[in-house]
């Protein structure tokens, strides 16, 4: 909650600019919500929910004003007024960015909160004992093996090497150009093809080895003679592999996936029984979790073949090892704080997509439980304006939408058009409506309204990043 220091001056500024009538004036100082979520459980209608910001929002077309908010609330801060339900805090932050004696309680203060619900002793239901909550950690880490983008030549070695296929290398150019993978050297079985694809036509046997295992097709056989179709250029592409983040293993259904001391293992023989893995594969933050196109298990009670899962990282580090001239895939270790830019726009793309509930939005900010972090990457993959730091080249872009005002919800507060960062919110007529030649569908209008009254949808698309 938002609570007001023993400096506030009572000119009342906060209550004015409150959009939920969330805060009142009481023995000379301001009094508001406590965000407690007792109101939250105790609605029978469901109408009451849990915004991105961490605060409860009234949803106007489920609530029938039976009032069972306003009677649980243990404060008495709750009012209905024509219907519309007031004095439920939604953590939008107006309070404190127009009075500097407003400040967020959120984490450091929650155990004073806590106290203080406490000792009013008026609560329904009580609340449970809870102990203080320790200091967190730091930073969350993660281990796995990655790309040193400034040494990639994107040859493709290490993923034709990679036993899962998690290595994923996409080059600019058509099939029949050799990306110097430098398999047609390993496979040589008389050593006539060196490390720059040169061959030595006098110890070259025709066996046309080279030419089979050419993942590209750049190999050719003319006159008796071994042609490499090569470009003198570097080229250009991106290179994406699984950041052994866990996050798979954390949604199997059944336990087939497993991370066993920050490595993965599969299982195939339990799919048997369950073979739907599709939230695992849907949520991979790089898109490399699929199904194995190669290899299958066979199911005696129902005859038939069942498919396998692909492109999970199992630390064999094969791909390192082969790598052996530019050494671009090494082991590494990939850290965060929870910081962002201050590019963040407060969109709320992160906490939709974070899969283990572990952010929570701020205005201008997000707070990060570190504890339940993973290091899934999928808040940085799929930030519009790269304000979270990621280790990998996969990003996912908005790519489209559909956003729209329900004039009969809008309390007419005026947050969506102060917060809109591309100015696609306009006022007509005293309206609140949505500018779609702007609209770049990044939600943070919806994620601020504390009337939920925004139709919003969004689509997303890959959109791989060059080097």
């Amino acid at each position: 909650m938002f609570l007001s220091t023993n400096t506030c001056d009572g000119k009342r500024e906060c209550i004015k600019q409150c959009p939920t009538k969330a805060i009142n004036f009481i023995n000379g100082k301001a009094l508001s919500c406590l965000v407690c979520g007792i109101c939250y459980r105790n609605c029978p209608n469901g109408a009451i929910f849990i915004n991105s910001y961490g605060g409860y929002v009234v949803d106007r077309a489920k609530c029938n004003g039976c009032g069972m908010c306003m009677y649980n609330c243990p404060i008495d801060n709750i009012t209905i007024e024509d219907g519309i339900v007031y004095g439920i805090c939604s953590r939008c932050g107006v309070c404190s960015e127009v009075c500097d004696n407003r400040v967020d309680g959120y984490g450091l203060e929650r155990d004073k909160q806590l106290k203080l619900v406490k000792s009013l002793q008026v609560l329904t239901p009580i609340l449970e004992d809870i102990p203080c909550k320790q200091e967190g950690i730091k930073e969350v880490s993660r281990n796995y093996f990655g790309t040193d983008f400034s040494k990639c030549v994107l040859c493709g070695r290490c993923g034709e090497y990679c036993p899962t296929k998690a290595i994923h290398v996409n080059i600019d150019w058509d099939n029949g150009i050799c990306n110097g993978c430098r398999l047609c050297e390993d496979v040589c079985p008389n050593n006539s093809m060196n490390k720059y694809q040169a061959v030595d036509k006098n110890s070259c046997t025709l066996c046309l080895n080279c030419l089979k295992a050419c993942p590209k097709n750049a190999i050719s056989v003319e006159d008796f003679k071994i042609n490499i179709n090569k470009l003198n250029q570097k080229p250009t592409g991106s290179i994406i592999s699984c950041l052994n983040c866990g996050l798979c293993s954390d949604l199997c259904k059944n336990e087939s996936l497993k991370n066993v001391d920050h490595k993965l293992r599969y299982d195939p023989t339990m799919d048997i029984e369950n073979t739907n893995h599709d939230e695992s594969i849907n949520s991979c933050p790089v898109n490399t979790l699929a199904i194995d196109s190669e290899m299958f298990i066979y199911d005696e009670y129902s005859d038939e073949e069942l498919p396998t899962l692909s492109g999970f990282c199992v630390s064999c580090g094969k791909c390192v090892s082969v790598c052996d001239e530019v050494h671009a895939r090494q082991f590494m270790t990939h850290t965060w704080d929870g910081s962002v830019s201050s590019d963040c726009i407060s969109c709320g793309i992160c906490v939709e997509v974070c899969q283990e509930d572990a952010i929570t939005l701020q205005r201008g900010t997000i707070s990060v439980d570190l504890d339940r972090c993973i290091l899934c990457e999928n808040c940085a993959i799929h930030c519009p304006v790269d304000a979270i730091v990621k280790s990998t080249m996969y990003k996912n872009e908005i790519d489209g939408g559909f956003n729209f005002i329900e004039q009969e919800l809008c309390m007419h507060c005026g947050l969506c058009y102060k917060i809109c960062p591309y100015d696609a919110i306009d006022k007509v007529n005293n309206q609140f409506v949505v500018n779609e030649e702007n609209c770049k569908y990044c939600g943070a209008c919806k994620n601020a309204c504390p009337a939920n009254a925004f139709l919003f949808e969004r689509k997303f698309k890959d959109s791989i990043e060059g080097i």
